[in-house]
């Protein structure tokens, strides 16, 4: 599970990191609860809570890949590109609360590495079960 566990580490850096960046905000803004009013630290939490939605079943979904011995290069690339898309999501969800490349990118992204790790883990089953 070394490889999931690279890109879990990673992907728990950037949640750190967008914490922090709440509680900073946060102070400065001496808001509590909510974001009272302030639209940074409304797209601060967002960014935060976003990654916090999406990254949990994509480690999961990378970890039964790895767990099935898919092959190391493609657990690579599917690890990368994730990071790559939560952290071009987060950028840009962080910059503006409109459309952005950052957001739509992101998303695509993070949408097409999911599906192509449900996509591998459907064909592996049914590979099982025709054995």
């Amino acid at each position: 599970m070394l490889i999931t566990g690279l890109y879990a580490a990673l992907l728990a850096l950037l949640a750190l990191w967008l914490a922090a960046r709440v509680v900073w905000r946060r102070n400065k803004a001496r808001v509590g609860i909510g974001n009272g009013g302030d639209q940074d630290l409304a797209m601060r939490r967002r960014a935060h809570g976003n990654l916090l939605e999406y990254a949990p079943l994509a480690l999961i979904l990378l970890l039964l890949l790895e767990l099935d011995h898919m092959t190391v290069w493609v657990l690579h690339l599917l690890g990368i590109v994730l990071v790559v898309a939560r952290l071009l999501h987060a950028w840009g969800l962080s910059h503006s609360a409109g459309t952005s490349f950052g957001r739509f990118a992101g998303t695509v992204l993070t949408w097409l590495v999911m599906l192509t790790m449900i996509a591998l883990l459907l064909w592996q089953q049914a590979l099982a079960w025709m054995t």
